[in-house]
């Protein structure tokens, strides 16, 4: 017998002049043999991050935007794999409107969902020139056309009308929602005032998210509607989470350095900065796989205190380094 080898007594002894008890050594050991068995990182790897409607609905805290999609921004068959990359990491909430490049946004996406509608929680917008009497059922009917569905998840009312005018478009949502064309409806570019004003009529409270401008660099919503929001168990879909066209914050040193720590890129550090509170759904947009799949990882992407920390200190806020 081998002199080295100890009994059961003896290791049981060793293991708990390191602080540890058999039972408690086998379970750690069991753990990462687990973890092995399912793959690399597999046991930290944080779940997707999703966020919750009002109506109970789940949808993937990161979407994609479609602004400029099937324009010729970029070439048809490179935004076509964007998009069908986006949805295989789980970026299945895409956002557009019957107004991006007159309605060719809807028709790039209709060929794109066909098949897998049901994978696909679809967001368009009806204008605030199309409110008055039958538009907005009118304008429905074209994006559905355009988009080859039978409905929409989200239908937003793009941009603020006055507020005489609310009640009507309510019940125009309202009487889309009961035909079964929409499954909710929601506003675009409100500020406080116009929330308050719009829960004052008869059936406002349904409205399911406002869509505003939101990135690290653009935190102006901090000191208003994201709060009342959050107090309305409203939640924000953020446009522009990347700063938009003229102000990206891509090349920042700050989120390359945080990026370089997570091995992620600095886009994927500022969308997951958008999400980190589970109360905002962020949109960007991408004619790039490549870009796609960058942003993606911000879905399962969990900042440390620590990053928070030097985010806020290089981005202040409305209520400053918070």
């Amino acid at each position: 017998m081998n002199k080295h080898l100890l009994n059961r007594r003896q290791f049981s002894a060793r293991c708990m002049a390191f602080g540890l008890s058999l039972p408690a050594l086998s379970a750690t050991l069991a753990t990462r043999a687990a973890a092995q068995a399912l793959g690399t990182g597999a046991a930290t790897k944080p779940s997707a991050r999703t966020v919750k409607l009002p109506d109970g609905t789940t949808v993937p805290a990161l979407g994609q935007g479609c602004w400029h999609l099937g324009q010729g921004r970029h070439p048809v068959d490179v935004e076509q794999e964007a998009l069908r990359t986006g949805i295989s990491l789980g970026m299945t909430l895409i956002d557009t409107s019957g107004d991006y490049g007159n309605g060719r946004s809807e028709q790039f996406i209709g060929g794109m969902i066909a098949g897998q509608r049901d994978r696909i929680f679809l967001v368009s917008k009806v204008e605030r020139n199309q409110v008055s009497g039958d538009g907005i059922a009118r304008a429905c009917a074209a994006s559905l056309a355009r988009l080859g569905t039978e409905y929409l998840d989200l239908y937003l009312l793009h941009w603020p009308i006055p507020a005489a005018q609310f009640s009507g478009v309510v019940a125009a949502f309202e009487q889309l929602r009961a035909a079964r064309k929409i499954r909710a409806w929601g506003v675009s570019n409100f500020d406080v005032g116009q929330m308050e004003d719009l829960f004052r009529v008869p059936d406002g409270h349904r409205c399911a998210t406002n869509q505003v401008p939101y990135s690290i660099n653009n935190r102006r919503i901090e000191g208003d509607v994201l709060p009342w929001c959050k107090q309305h168990n409203l939640p924000v879909m953020a446009y522009s989470p990347l700063g938009g066209d003229n102000n990206l914050v891509i090349g920042d040193r700050t989120l390359a350095q945080i990026g370089t720590i997570h091995d992620c890129s600095a886009a994927a550090v500022a969308l997951a900065w958008v999400i980190r509170s589970g109360n905002v759904i962020a949109i960007p947009e991408s004619g790039s796989p490549a870009h796609v799949k960058e942003n993606a990882v911000a879905l399962s992407m969990a900042l440390t205190p620590r990053d928070l920390e030097t985010l806020a200190a290089a981005f202040p806020g409305p209520l400053g380094a918070t």
